[in-house]
């Protein structure tokens, strides 16, 4: 019988960021802020929209901020050099802003990334707590945001995955594979935005009538004056409905 000692070394940690990393943010444009828009009111332009809060007279702007440059601090230099290394340049974006880490991607990405995420020992990201959309009207090609808000119950940390789409084409993959908890999130994303996830195993409306026309949540639906669509409509039971996977 052996008396080796058994090794519990752990896999090494990855270096922080690259000189060259460095320089190359430096050097990108995404380092401005992206201007999106202005809004007056709070629920709208503040005027013919049904905005009835009494504050039509505010003015703001909504822009993203200027992606961030590296060293980024706390754990967030590790976990991208890990991502680097694994992925390559799955993650297009870097924002730090007030102390949280959102990481920008690319739908053809997005599946590779979330799977790292989730399996790597220095990341482990276990938990897809939400799946929600943004609509930048003004935003022309990236009209569309789908976020996912992870959690590393390993590590405790959150982590913020960002990715856009047109408007013309909003097709995302469904991360429920690797998720699956993502079910009914991407179910609602899909019924309030009208993004389309690609592989979900039952893409149908959660909130809203099967036969509802629009999306409630995009910038461009009416806030007001939206006529009752159940008048007179009959509602079968929901096992008739619609087919439901076990």
């Amino acid at each position: 019988m052996s008396t080796e000692p058994q090794s519990d070394a752990k896999p090494a940690r990855r270096s922080g960021v690259s000189a060259a990393a460095i320089a190359a943010a430096e050097a990108a444009d995404t380092l401005r802020v992206t201007y999106i828009g202005e809004t007056s009111g709070v629920w709208g332009p503040g005027s013919g929209s049904g905005d009835v809060s009494g504050f039509d007279g505010l003015k703001g702007v909504v822009e993203l901020p200027p992606q961030s440059r590296p060293p980024y601090g706390s754990w967030f230099d590790e976990a991208i050099a890990e991502i680097n290394s694994e992925v390559g340049a799955a993650v297009s974006r870097v924002f730090v802003h007030r102390g949280e880490l959102t990481l920008f991607t690319s739908t053809t990405r997005l599946s590779e990334l979330m799977r790292l995420l989730r399996d790597d020992a220095h990341l482990r990201f276990e938990v897809c707590v939400s799946v929600s959309g943004v609509h930048y009207p003004e935003q022309s090609g990236s009209e569309l945001h789908v976020i996912y808000e992870l959690l590393s119950i390993t590590h405790n940390r959150r982590l913020r995955v960002e990715v856009a789409v047109p408007e013309r084409d909003p097709q995302v993959p469904s991360v429920t594979a690797t998720y699956p908890m993502a079910n009914y999130h991407e179910r609602e994303t899909y019924d309030m935005f009208g993004i389309i996830f690609d592989g979900h195993p039952s893409l149908t409306r959660i909130l809203m009538p099967d036969d509802w026309i629009g999306h409630p949540l995009r910038k461009d639906y009416g806030l007001g004056g939206v006529p009752v669509r159940f008048d007179g409509a009959e509602v079968p039971p929901p096992d008739q409905r619609r087919s439901y996977l076990l």
